[in-house]
Parts: C-alpha cells; structure tokens; sequence
C-alpha cells in the first residue's frame, strides 16, 4: 500500500553502497542469493525462540532485495535478475511463518498455515496479474523500473516487514497477528481478482 511512495527514500538510501558494490564487482545476483540464504537462517532462529536474532537476518534479507534492485540499475537489469528476485521473495515470506511454527506447534501451526495460504493468494494473484500484463506489453506506472509487473495492493512489501517485525518483538501474539494479516492479504487478493477482471475484460 506504501511501497510506492517509500520507493524515492529507498532508492535515495541505498544508491551509494550500491554504487560502492558495484564498483567491486558485485553482481545484483549474489546480493540476491546471499540475502535469501541470510533470510532462511531464520527459520531455525525462530524455531529455537531467538527472536532477536530471526528479526536481523529478516531484516538483512530484506536489505539486500533492496540492495540487488540498486546495483541492477547500476550494471542493467536482467530477466534472469527479475525473476530470481521475485521467486525468492516469494518463498521466504512463506518460510517465516514456518519458522513460528516449529517454535510453538500447538499454538502457532493452524495460524501459520492460514498465513501461508494467505501468501499463496497475494503471490498467485500477484503473478497471474504480471503474466497477462507482461503478454499485453502493460507497465506499471508507480514502479517503472520494476522487472515484472508490480501490482500494489494492500499488503505490499513494506507493510509485511512491519508485519514480521512485529512477530518477532511479541512472539506470543504470533496467532493474533497472523490471522489479522492473513485477513489483509485476503483484502489483497479479492482486489487484485478485481483488477485483473476489470483490466483483462476491456478487449476480451
């Protein structure tokens, strides 16, 4: 919902060490794959109750996706990039609740599982949308850099990293909080299906 209007901040943020990457020879891909194997770690993190910890490496992660995006349009983005940034993103937000669950089985199971099935809706949706945006030659305004199409909504990046930070900070109302976001991401899904409708209906 706020990614576009973070995205200048961002992008004003991580321009020089991106710039200083670069320079070294750093590829937007390995920044890529060491963020997402920063992030897995995670999950055994969580699954021991260091929260502390699982909320850094949440937050590493989540600063070298942004980082790969920066030395992308430093070196020229790639369709290999895209799509390895996107399929990542993807898996780790369906890993953390995982991680919850191991922690706490009893308790936190049933409600990550309701949030996983919640990621399943906002990814798919997400990704059917940029298929067919993508076959019709669409871009998206508000992120013109973007690799793929990038469809908002009401959970959208920047809002998942409050979410996870905040299961983290107060791992007991993992429950509570999961269901709720799982509500918004549902939220989400219905008004993606509404756009791709009423988008893909025009010249049906």
């Amino acid at each position: 919902m706020i990614d576009a209007t973070l995205l200048p901040l961002q992008r004003a943020m991580l321009r020089s060490p991106a710039a200083a990457l670069a320079a070294r020879g750093v590829r937007a891909d390995q920044v890529t794959l060491a963020g997402f194997s920063i992030g897995i770690l995670a999950i055994p993190a969580l699954a021991l109750h260091a929260y502390w910890l699982a909320l850094v490496l949440i937050l590493r992660n989540r600063l070298a996706d942004g980082l790969d995006g920066a030395i992308a349009r430093i070196n020229g983005p790639t369709d290999r990039g895209a799509f390895l940034d996107i399929a990542l993103d993807f898996l780790f937000y369906a890993l953390i609740p995982v991680g919850f669950a191991l922690a706490d089985p009893g308790r936190n199971a049933l409600a990550a599982s309701v949030l996983i099935a919640a990621f399943v809706g906002t990814g798919s949706s997400f990704l059917a949308f940029a298929s067919i945006a993508a076959k019709r030659g669409l871009s998206a305004q508000s992120y013109p850099s973007k690799g793929i199409y990038y469809l908002g909504g009401l959970t959208e990046g920047a809002e998942t990293i409050l979410f996870f930070a905040a299961i983290c900070v107060f791992p007991n109302a993992f429950p509570l909080l999961a269901y709720l976001f799982a509500m918004a991401c549902g939220v989400t899904t219905l008004t993606r299906w509404l756009m791709g409708w009423r988008a893909f209906s025009e010249t049906e």
